[in-house]
């Protein structure tokens, strides 16, 4: 990758899923990101001042929530940390911190830091560690490396050069925006939760109209004689319709707020799960 022409520097990139346990014996699952151990290409801005070096440390993770909430827990007391016997579940409980350990696959890390990265879709929390250590901790593999993060040289088109890359080594290559685009593509075409938001949506629309409609009969048919006494002082059709439409327009905002209501509070708890 580095041969190829307009490549100023390629990085390694590697994802995995990995359940990770608690100090009182609890498991989440987490995704794992092993970055490159020379460059630390990928790790996201940290929080308190810290920087990606504190991962040039022996067992070192940097942990984000990734869009959870509440799931990044610990212990408060150290008798609770690290049972042997039964879990402590139902125990006082604290954030994670700088300084915590935790155990992968037999294996015992240190929480070096939080980063500060955007949250995910869907949310799941997020372990940063260098490549020889995400190599170590997690299952084997037959192919552990996922994407290679290229850099071209200045000057370079993204997209001449991914094409480049493309011809040269018979990978498949992308620019940053096309990989944005692409991913979006994916997930409407692919998940689940897309295909439930516009179920749900849809319903809510349907609900919204049909409050409408309901209530512009009603309304309409209360007050015919008031049309009538209307049209009788000199109001044309015009003026009569436009009234209509106002309160149409005002009826069909009640309704689709009324209809899409739940809607948000089922995406508010989508977005715990």
């Amino acid at each position: 990758m580095r041969s190829v022409e307009g490549v100023q520097s390629a990085v390694p990139l590697a994802l995995a899923q990995a359940d990770v346990r608690f100090p009182n014996g609890r498991f989440q699952s987490f995704q794992v990101i092993g970055v490159d151990d020379a460059t630390l290409t990928g790790v996201p801005l940290m929080k308190d001042g810290a920087t990606a070096s504190v991962l040039r440390s022996p067992d070192a993770v940097i942990f984000d929530p990734g869009g959870t909430s509440g799931k990044l827990q610990t212990p408060l007391l150290k008798a609770d940390q690290w049972p042997r016997g039964r879990p402590h579940l139902d125990v006082a409980m604290r954030p994670l911190i700088a300084g915590d350990e935790l155990l992968i696959n037999d294996t015992r890390v240190r929480v070096a830091g939080q980063s500060e990265a955007l949250p995910r879709f869907p949310p799941r929390p997020l372990l940063f560690t260098t490549y020889s250590t995400a190599e170590r901790i997690l299952l084997p593999e037959r192919r552990r490396l996922t994407f290679v993060l290229v850099t071209a040289a200045p000057g370079v088109d993204a997209h001449t050069l991914a094409a480049r890359i493309e011809t040269v080594t018979d990978l498949h290559a992308r620019a940053s925006d096309d990989f944005k685009a692409d991913t979006v593509k994916w997930m409407i075409a692919n998940s689940e939760d897309v295909g439930d938001a516009v179920t749900m949506l849809s319903i809510a629309v349907i609900v919204g109209f049909g409050v409408t409609g309901v209530m512009m009969f009603m309304f309409t048919t209360e007050n015919l004689k008031y049309y009538a006494r209307a049209q009788c002082h000199g109001y044309d059709h015009a003026i009569v319709a436009d009234d209509d439409l106002r309160a149409g327009r005002t009826l069909c905002a009640l309704g689709d707020g009324i209809g899409t209501r739940p809607l948000r509070s089922r995406r508010s708890n989508l977005c715990e799960l």
